[in-house]
């Protein structure tokens, strides 16, 4: 008896109630690459054809996005779903962040408010800079403004290779983001440095600094590494994964879980750079996952290459090539065992800018033990509280099981 929460990042299912608080009322991720994809509107050099994913259909996502919005995206319909099999939540905390959503699934919605920077050039105090740069012993910053990771890299790459600055720069999300280069900065230099700016950013209830690491040589040809690190703070309370550590579980995390967590209760950790590579270390995982164990998964490239880049045909064939190794995992699956698949938030590719969509997130289950239908659920929190109660642990202050 194992439980495994697997988290398409970003593949949220329609607006949230409270969409229009976010400039998101409308916005529909699964939706609108569906139907973009029918249309034939999606770059006609990266894919034909409607979007096609029968195993999340067969889980039930088509119907957990007709709970979310009243209707099946075109090529979602699926036969004889179960009502215990699917439904949709939508978010309590605040935000439509990678902490926040990733805390809630695990049983702890955030009842604060994360600190932001403001759309100015510089957008970021001149005091924390110049203590960065003082602590961090660097000869200054660049960038310091909202920007897209990649174009911001692209453009002030070379200048930051002579100079050893640093770029900074920040998004809609609590985030302070450095950029470096792996070789002519140092990896381990860029981790330092970052480390100090999640010290000097603590007061401002700044969620994550995130080392942004790249190779390459000059514009056009650099490329962000895997060697991303996130210096995130911890839960304001315990969370499944703590409710595991506790109780002496066995806990495997998998991408980017164990930064969001601030490696508390994370377990063994498995790495890749691509969904591919992290489905690889998800199925390795359970494979060595103990009985009454916890597995935990992030899928970054839904978000990080498709969503933000507002990359409607790569967003579908991201979400094609997870739901054609999703037999793999099925099979290694035992009778005892629980799966859930949802998101964290949405980031839709259609949408105006590149941020993260407020909306509703799927949940997909595979078990044996499910009854009752799970429904429209407020919070994510129900997820966390769903493991605990499958792997027989004490109940989370937040979420109720389905």
């Amino acid at each position: 008896m194992r439980a495994l929460i697997l988290v398409m990042d970003s593949v949220g299912i329609g607006a949230a109630p409270d969409a229009s608080l976010y400039g998101d009322e409308g916005a529909e991720t699964v939706g609108h690459v569906a139907r973009t994809c029918v249309l034939g509107q999606a770059d006609s050099n990266q894919r034909e054809g409607p979007l096609r994913i029968p195993n999340l259909v067969d889980l039930g996502l088509g119907e957990a996005c007709r709970l979310a919005t009243g209707r099946v995206p075109p090529g979602l319909d699926g036969a004889n779903i179960s009502p215990q099999q699917f439904g949709c939540a939508s978010e309590l905390s605040k935000g439509k962040d990678t902490p926040s959503g990733h805390w809630e699934i695990a049983g702890v919605p955030v009842p604060f408010d994360w600190g932001y920077f403001p759309r100015t050039i510089p957008c970021f105090p001149s005091k924390i800079i110049e203590r960065l740069c003082k602590e961090a012993a660097l000869p200054g910053v660049i960038g310091n403004r909202h920007a897209s990771g990649t174009e911001i890299i692209d453009s002030l790459g070379e200048r930051h290779m002579r100079s050893s600055e640093p770029i900074c720069y920040t998004s809609a999300d609590s985030v302070f983001q450095i950029a470096a280069h792996e070789e002519t900065f140092g990896l381990e230099r860029l981790y330092d440095v970052c480390a100090v700016a999640r010290r000097l950013l603590d007061p401002l209830n700044i969620g994550r600094v995130i080392a942004r690491p790249f190779v390459g040589s000059s514009k056009g040809g650099f490329r962000r590494t895997a060697h991303r690190r996130d210096f995130s703070v911890p839960p304001p309370e315990p969370t499944i994964l703590d409710a595991c550590e506790v109780d002496g579980r066995d806990i495997v995390s998998i991408g980017k879980i164990d930064d969001i967590f601030a490696h508390r209760g994370t377990g063994r950790n498995g790495r890749g750079d691509s969904n591919d590579a992290l489905f690889n270390c998800t199925l390795d995982g359970l494979n060595s996952l103990a009985d009454g164990g916890l597995l935990f998964a992030n899928f970054i490239d839904f978000d990080t290459l498709y969503g933000h880049r507002r990359d409607v045909a790569g967003y579908a064939a991201a979400l094609e090539a997870f739901d054609a190794r999703l037999p793999e995992l099925m099979a290694r699956l035992k009778s005892d065992d629980l799966l859930v698949i949802t998101a964290d938030h949405g980031c839709d590719p259609t949408w105006s800018g590149t941020d993260h969509t407020r909306e509703q997130v799927p949940i997909l289950l595979r078990s044996s033990a499910q009854t009752s239908p799970i429904g429209k659920r407020v919070g994510f929190s129900d997820i966390g509280a769903t493991v605990a109660a499958h792997l027989k642990l004490a109940p989370l202050r937040h979420g109720v099981p389905f």
